[in-house]
């Protein structure tokens, strides 16, 4: 099911989520509904409380595959890179945000199970900026030269 993305402004989305205990068929169904929501609009990333849960979880969508990480912690963070960010619950604006370059997170998977995994490049940036988001962080807290987005 496609459910609404919430904005900027909304509370929800300045939370620090809480983890998840129960990996159940209600888990089952928040992800199932976040990978539909996340297609349907086209971006790289979705956290849990964009679409109003304030739950620790986060679905990512890029060129190495289609992720759901439950419960994500960073092991560690290496390198440096800048680019541009924008953000589904920020339409019509991007910014300029400097990101690690190449991340190790551990997460569990949908049924619990225990898992690691190195993202670098965008794949990184999708995780980070994801991430930011069970903490209550929008990427236009470190944003540099927030603008109009282009169409």
């Amino acid at each position: 099911m496609i459910r609404e993305i919430v904005q900027v402004g909304d509370p929800v989305l300045r939370k620090k989520c809480a983890p998840v205990e129960r990996f159940d068929g209600a888990l089952g169904a928040l992800l199932d509904d976040m990978k539909d929501t996340l297609l349907d609009a086209e971006g790289a990333g979705l956290a849990a409380p964009q679409i109003g849960v304030p739950l620790r979880v986060v679905a990512v969508n890029v060129e190495e595959g289609y992720f759901e990480f439950v419960n994500p912690a960073f092991v560690w963070q290496k390198g440096e890179q800048v680019g541009a960010e924008g953000c589904l619950s920020v339409r019509g604006k991007a910014g300029t945000v400097r990101r690690p370059e190449k991340v190790k997170i551990v997460f569990r998977d949908r049924k619990g199970d225990r898992y690691s995994l190195v993202a670098r490049g965008f794949f990184a940036r999708a995780v980070c900026h994801e991430l930011d988001h069970l903490d209550g962080v929008l990427y236009t807290d470190k944003a540099e030269n927030i603008r109009d987005a282009e169409d």
